[in-house]
């Protein structure tokens, strides 16, 4: 896994973000909401390639790094690079989570949790809405 740095942090007003994303986009990536178990669009994607980051375009996780972990929602053991995601304690819903953000444009992905396979042993549970598949 590689670990450039982000180039420079995208900040747009929500009007913006409101003409650019869809609404399940805009309300996952600037609102925090989740959509709903089984029916993202990238949930039993197999196809390879690189997924970028739905409101900014920057890379996020490579489809070497997916697996089907049964959640609901597209899994990855580890970002393409890690300066691409960051990190905040999200105690909403009455838990406490690690959320995930994009480092460039902070739009919420989705939380990371500590039961995923092989070397990290993590799963990056992240929305559909928040992503877009660039195949190779």
């Amino acid at each position: 896994m590689s670990d450039t740095k982000a180039t420079d942090k995208v900040v747009k007003s929500e009007a913006d973000w409101r003409k650019e994303l869809t609404p399940m986009q805009y309300a996952v990536l600037r609102e925090k909401a989740t959509e709903r178990p089984f029916t993202g669009e990238y949930e039993y994607e197999t196809k390879p390639g690189t997924y970028v980051c739905a409101g900014c375009g920057q890379t996020l996780f490579e489809s070497d790094a997916k697996f089907d972990s049964g959640c609901g929602w597209p899994s990855f053991t580890q970002p393409a690079a890690e300066s691409h995601v960051e990190e905040e304690q999200d105690h909403s819903h009455g838990m406490i989570r690690t959320e995930v953000l994009c480092s460039k444009c902070s739009g919420h992905l989705g939380h990371v949790f500590n039961d995923g396979p092989g070397s990290t042993g993590l799963r990056y549970c992240i929305n559909s809405a928040a992503l877009k598949l660039k195949p190779r």
